[in-house]
């Protein structure tokens, strides 16, 4: 029953192109033996047989819009169409390149989203600062990746689909209304793709971190950060791969070479270790955070926490710092006042005061260094 409703509708669809090449307006006019001129329909001309043709006259292809049509007819379509309708194959060549362009543009986005953890640091003076000139280059550069999602969006809606109905010939029939594709699009992964072109970081560093209490600023910053780039950076990662199956279908392979495809298997060993490392640095700030805190309330029960923001300086905090002896006498590793974990040697190298360079390569060599299911149990439990 598929099969033959199927053929019914192809069949249907030829017999209107074909009819399309010979109007009722030329075969009356041979009939007549007179000539049409077509700009006298156009105009209203009254006359006869021609006017009743005017009349009834069927529109042209151009004017028409077929609900299914062959891979090679999509060219056709469009330029009958005046350019006023713009599909894509789902199996052309420019689908393909454009997956392999995102694919691309999608890992290096997960190779940027981690170095937004890096932000914060410490100074000497036993405050947390905030890195604005790195979160402006950051935030650029994201951006710019951002777009090629935006992108990918519109793509999605102009790229046509094959109709369930005809898969049985083998080589089914591609659907090319523009609302059957936008509903079937919205029903599927829209949602999904729109969540991961969202510039949430960027959101979140230049909106909500300035509008928090500054006696919760220092504390917050570090959790809205990570909550905002790991919420985004999961449906990132699992993107890569419907993609890269997209890939597959469509050559077989998804590298021509073995060496590219020992490069990719590379990429994503590294990139493993980029983030890895990334939280590592991360929560080594936030463990020297917290020694501070409990030796600030070992002090004095009363203890002004504010004072941790490197933005809060003033008179007052340099009589707090001068008074509070925290760095030197509790807060370093190894005297047994505060369990750092696998963080102390993080704070043994001084990484949370160093430069971003420093700090990336040496956290990208642990990150490679502990790549073991023993080690990242270990960064999750503790």
């Amino acid at each position: 029953m598929a099969s033959g409703a199927s053929r019914n509708v192809r069949f249907q669809n030829e017999i209107e192109v074909q009819s399309f090449r010979t109007s009722p307006l030329q075969s009356l006019s041979r009939k007549h033996g007179k000539a049409h001129d077509p700009r006298k329909c156009r105009l209203g001309f009254r006359g006869g047989c021609l006017e009743k043709a005017c009349r009834n006259r069927k529109p042209m292809l151009k004017d028409r819009v077929l609900s299914r049509a062959f891979s090679e007819e999509l060219e056709s379509l469009m330029h009958a169409a005046g350019g006023s309708h713009l599909f894509f194959d789902p199996r052309g060549q420019l689908i393909h390149l454009w997956n392999k362009i995102f694919l691309s543009a999608c890992l290096l986005s997960l190779f940027v989203d981690p170095l937004f953890l890096y932000l914060t640091g410490t100074q000497r003076n036993t405050c947390v600062e905030f890195k604005d000139s790195l979160a402006l280059t950051l935030s650029m550069v994201r951006s710019l990746l951002d777009l090629f999602y935006a992108a990918h969006i519109l793509f999605r809606f102009r790229t046509a689909f094959i109709a369930p109905s005809s898969r049985v010939f083998g080589r089914g029939e591609l659907v090319i209304q523009p609302y059957e594709i936008a509903r079937r699009y919205l029903g599927r992964t829209f949602w999904f793709d729109l969540v991961t072109a969202l510039p949430l970081p960027q959101f979140v560093i230049w909106i909500v971190i300035p509008r928090l209490n500054e006696y919760s600023r220092t504390a917050n910053t570090k959790n809205i950060l990570r909550f905002s780039i790991i919420f985004q950076y999961l449906p990132r990662l699992f993107q890569i791969f419907p993609l890269s199956g997209r890939i597959v279908m469509a050559t077989g392979v998804m590298t021509e070479t073995a060496w590219a495809g020992a490069a990719y298997n590379l990429i994503l060993y590294m990139l493993a270790s980029h983030v890895l490392g990334a939280l590592w640095y991360l929560f080594s700030v936030q463990r020297q955070e917290a020694c501070w805190r409990e030796a600030c309330l070992l002090v004095s029960p009363t203890s002004q926490t504010m004072f941790f923001d490197c933005k809060a300086l003033s008179s007052n905090r340099t009589i707090w710092y001068e008074l509070s002896n925290i760095t030197t006498s509790r807060c370093t590793p190894g005297n047994g006042f505060y369990p750092f974990g696998i963080y102390e040697e993080a704070l043994y190298a001084k990484l949370t005061s160093s430069s971003f360079t420093q700090k990336y390569f040496y956290c990208f060599w642990w990150g490679l260094k502990n790549l073991r299911t023993e080690s990242v149990d270990e960064l999750v439990h503790r």
